[in-house]
């Protein structure tokens, strides 16, 4: 029987009652009493020792040949973490779980969109792996080799990844929901030599032909992509798929004639086990580029205790896409090298229906659930009564990701889908970071609606101020930085040694690092995440450059110059607002704007298309030409105009304001 909760009016008095309160939350006795970490002693052990701290955590990996320095820092920010260490990925997160008797159990239970299932077990995963692997090197893949990955969320994603770390190929993932034509754009800046991709993804009830669009989009380059030498294909969706002879390979086959044995090779701590692309301040995605032995050592032991998880008897769920990195340290690595059990969903949040997680839940018995704010208020739009259909008893922790989650949503996340029992863990961290930075320690923490909580232990984080970088009193916001290295921090933007100093390391000195989010610590030292500092905007989790979506407006033939910034948003958190202004002959019209969303769909992804379009005639400038949007995102918000004495022509914000009002009007 599903729980009572309170829905309708009764629901939203006693959430304005909670908001009023503006209390904390403890955790509840007995969640204390069987906590993995319920003492604040912890922080005290690591703050003495922050590297030996984190030497205590790498020793839960399995080694082939210990480390021989904790953290070489002789060269910031190029940090070595568990130098002279070797060991495989791919042995910690499934050889060494069957070699200790744990092959039967669950690793996944696979749920597809259509409602067909798996059952994938740690045996079932070592010996797909091995053959995957071998697979790949029969493709002439080598350790070093970069291997792209664009799979809908099926099992196979996970087999890939694991093989590819099995013979130290880095890997490329692609989130499913960007274009063929970002896929391609990854490929060919990483210079894959394979690609891993299906012949059709289903997406809520359509089947789309995966294969042939990356096809069309590789053939529409005059030069392809000389580096790619195969593209590996797995069938699904009941999808076939046009074959280029001499380049392309069905999955299924290719594990067929594999060896059935392939042991996993030791690399050194410092060896790359990923890239993945991620939007920053210009058109040109970033690659972020990860190690293996520290990024292990973060993941595994955040998995552990953020999540306070208890890996026989708990099953766990992140409903991220493995495409992002959520997907990667939450999804694949933190969960497999932890021995558990996780739930993996291949559709949307309401698809075939909006109780669709629910029904989950109750089916697999889930206990702790790990989600994205976007997602909590898009349950909260369609009503408490879809979540009040189901059993949710099972779940005994709640998670958040992605951005700051603001009191409401945490509030009815708390109440509606935890009960008013699970405590929650609103997590802080990036795809740089690699793994959780900041975030509540359940058995520990009274959390509050909003907050980030404390830097975890052998963190450093502070709240500076922007001329000098020192650190500000609390209460007082300013820039969110990192004092000191953490084990899973990016290595480095691959191929470009001087964009990483430069975007992470060139305001404060090489020992900083810089966020690029605002924030403030309370008295207590709990973090308030504001968000965004610089040009990249965060829809739903996703973050994207301003430019590289600027980039795909331009290329409208109709636009003469765009400026995208992002905008406060109930659902998304935050939405993309562009100021579009069109060549001369060009009208303002609705097709136009269709037109241009269409063109943002196609070279980036549908999730990146505009929520409002403004038409302008000009765009605030200062006279060196540069866009002001900062007075863009004042204009958007409704809020009173910062200094425009630098602008080349201050009346242009007069004329823009009018615009905004006349869009507000007719969104009305």
């Amino acid at each position: 029987m599903a729980a009572e909760r309170l829905t309708g009016a009764a629901l939203e008095a006693e959430l304005d009652r909670l908001l009023g309160e503006g209390s904390a939350f403890q955790p509840s006795e007995d969640f204390k009493a069987s906590a993995l970490i319920s003492d604040t002693g912890i922080w005290d052990a690591a703050e003495a020792d922050p590297v030996g701290f984190w030497e205590e955590q790498a020793g839960a990996l399995d080694w082939n040949t210990r480390w021989t320095t904790g953290l070489d820092d002789s060269n910031p920010p190029f940090y070595k973490w568990f130098d002279g260490g070797t060991l495989n990925a791919s042995h910690n997160c499934v050889d060494r779980h069957v070699e200790a008797g744990l092959g039967e159990r669950v690793a996944y239970h696979w749920h597809g969109e259509d409602g067909s299932t798996q059952t994938i077990t740690y045996a079932d995963l070592h010996r797909d792996v091995q053959r995957a692997a071998n697979a790949l090197k029969d493709l002439g893949v080598k350790a070093g080799d970069v291997v792209g990955i664009y799979l809908p969320m099926i099992p196979e994603v996970v087999v890939a990844m694991l093989a590819c770390a099995r013979i130290g190929a880095p890997h490329n993932v692609v989130f499913g929901g960007f274009s063929p034509q970002a896929v391609v754009e990854r490929m060919e800046v990483s210079d894959a030599k394979v690609l891993i991709t299906a012949s059709a993804a289903r997406r809520k009830g359509k089947t789309a032909e995966v294969k042939q669009q990356v096809d069309d989009e590789i053939a529409s380059r005059a030069e392809g992509l000389p580096a790619l030498d195969t593209i590996l294909v797995v069938r699904h969706a009941d999808g076939d798929a046009p074959m280029t002879e001499g380049r392309d390979v069905w999955w299924h086959e290719s594990l067929a004639a594999a060896d059935p044995v392939c042991p996993a090779e030791a690399f050194p701590a410092d060896h790359p086990l990923f890239i993945l692309y991620s939007s920053g301040s210009t058109a040109k995605p970033k690659g972020i580029l990860h190690g293996t032995g520290g990024y292990l050592t973060g993941v595994a032991w955040t998995h552990l205790n953020v999540f306070d998880l208890k890996p026989e008897t708990d099953v766990w769920w992140c409903s991220a896409d493995v495409g992002w990195i959520t997907g990667h340290s939450y999804i694949v690595y933190g969960p497999l090298m932890n021995a558990a059990t996780s739930v993996m969903y291949e559709g949307a949040p309401d698809y075939p229906h909006t109780a669709i997680w629910w029904e989950l839940v109750e089916k697999y018995k889930a206990t702790i659930f790990y989600t994205a704010p976007t997602a909590i208020r898009a349950c909260m739009k369609w009503g408490a009564e879809e979540p009040a259909k189901h059993d949710l008893s099972s779940l005994r922790l709640l998670g958040s990701v992605g951005e700051p989650i603001n009191p409401k949503a945490w509030l009815w996340y708390h109440h509606v889908i935890g009960g008013s029992k699970c405590p929650i863990v609103d997590t802080w961290w990036q795809t740089e970071t690699g793994h959780i930075l900041i975030s509540p320690l359940p058995g520990v923490a009274n959390a509050k609606p909003g907050s980030a909580g404390r830097p975890l232990p052998g963190v450093l984080a502070e709240v500076v101020d922007e001329a000098e970088g020192k650190e500000v009193e609390r209460g007082n916001q300013g820039l969110l930085v990192l004092r000191r290295p953490w084990p899973g921090m990016l290595k480095t933007l691959y191929r470009d040694d001087d964009r990483f100093i430069e975007t992470y390391f060139s305001r404060f000195g090489n020992d900083t690092y810089l966020v690029g989010d605002a924030a403030r610590q309370d008295p207590d030292g709990d973090m308030w995440v504001i968000g965004r500092i610089d040009d990249v905007v965060n829809v739903s989790g996703h973050r994207l450059s301003t430019a590289e979506v600027e980039s795909a407006i331009v290329a409208h033939p109709a636009v003469a110059e765009a400026a995208v910034i992002g905008q406060s948003d109930e659902q998304s958190g935050q939405a993309i607002c562009a100021f579009v202004t069109l060549e001369g002959s060009h009208e303002t019209t609705d097709a136009v704007m269709a037109e241009i969303n269409e063109a943002v769909a196609e070279r980036i992804g549908k999730f990146a298309r505009p929520k409002r379009i403004i038409w302008s005639d000009d765009l605030p400038k200062t006279r060196s030409g540069k866009i002001m949007r900062r007075l863009l995102r004042d204009i958007a918000e409704g809020r009173a105009l910062g200094d425009v004495t630098t602008l080349r022509d201050p009346a242009v914000m007069a004329e823009l304001q009018k615009h905004v009002a006349a869009r507000a009007s007719e969104e009305d």
